[in-house]
């Protein structure tokens, strides 16, 4: 099993700056912990500072080496062309694989701010994709649909394929999934039983398009590695008093490196092959002390 994180891009802070070097602080901490992928997220129009994912992205790569990296894109938000230049770009930084995780994005307000319709989201991602993917190959592109372009051709192209992992939970979307992306990244609001669902339906929708099973099915979860119990019980409690996300507390991943390991390889037994991991803690300091316990993590999952 493999173990990335996804470093949060949302930090509530008067300093504009210190929201930035959290995300460094996290991305190093993430490197020297041996995790194999660094990703960042992807949200616009936020009220309080979320830290766009390109420019932070092309940060981050420093911190990081020839392991696997990527970034999140809502694609019905992007323009299929700069979203491609993007990315492009990104990958010719990158030391090792680049993937785009993407999915359809939610939210009204996000999508009349950014000119984009939210009812037309499932035909602006395929279409989207689809160009991109042509982009990446060195085609000229043009479109007369959710966009409009003629004649787009990008450069520098990206110097290896760009991997598509696709993020689903309705299983419309997981279907989707199966039949446009490289892999599936699985929804972090899912519980074990769930995602043990999620992935018949993954399944049943690769025979249904006549696919094989990918190298990777990949599934976000929402942790904090504890240093002792004590700690982990108060942040259980807080979790509890203030919720999360609205998630489900069983999507939770709360304990000590051997309980959280074991947590991870439930989910390994379900057919996934990686966990990306996102800290829940918003205390920057307990954040970035959860993502270096997870070399204690990957021991444990590797014995």
């Amino acid at each position: 099993m493999k173990i990335g994180i996804s470093v949060t891009s949302a930090y509530q802070t008067s300093n504009v700056r210190e929201g930035a070097e959290q995300m460094i602080a996290r991305s190093r901490a993430a490197a020297a912990a041996g995790l194999d992928s660094l990703f960042v997220g992807d949200h616009h129009i936020v009220p309080t500072p979320y830290y766009q994912n390109t420019p932070m992205m092309g940060r981050l790569l420093a911190e990081w080496d020839a392991r696997t990296s990527g970034v999140l894109c809502l694609l019905p938000l992007w323009n299929p062309v700069l979203a491609a230049e993007q990315i492009a770009t990104l990958a010719c930084i990158a030391e090792g694989k680049f993937v785009m995780q993407c999915g359809l994005g939610t939210g009204r307000k996000q999508f009349a701010a950014m000119g984009t319709n939210i009812k037309n989201r499932p035909s602006a991602f395929e279409q989207s994709l689809e160009c991109m993917r042509a982009l990446w190959a060195g085609e000229s592109v043009s479109l007369d649909g959710r966009w409009k372009f003629v004649d787009a051709k990008i450069s520098p192209l990206p110097p290896a394929a760009i991997e598509v992992w696709i993020g689903a939970s309705a299983p419309v979307a997981i279907d989707r999934a199966a039949r446009m992306g490289d892999a599936w990244l699985a929804d972090p609001s899912m519980t074990l039983q769930q995602a043990a669902t999620a992935m018949e339906i993954y399944k049943t929708a690769l025979t249904k398009h006549g696919k094989a099973l990918p190298d990777t099915i990949a599934i976000r979860r929402d942790i904090h590695v504890s240093a002792s119990a004590d700690e982990e019980q108060q942040v259980k409690d807080q979790v509890s008093r203030q919720g999360y996300r609205g998630f489900d507390p069983q999507a939770l991943v709360i304990g000590q490196a051997q309980e959280v390991a074991e947590n991870f390889r439930a989910f390994e037994d379900l057919g996934y092959t990686d966990i990306i991991v996102r800290n829940l803690h918003g205390d920057p300091d307990s954040a970035v002390k959860s993502t270096e316990r997870l070399q204690e993590v990957i021991e444990v999952v590797n014995t």
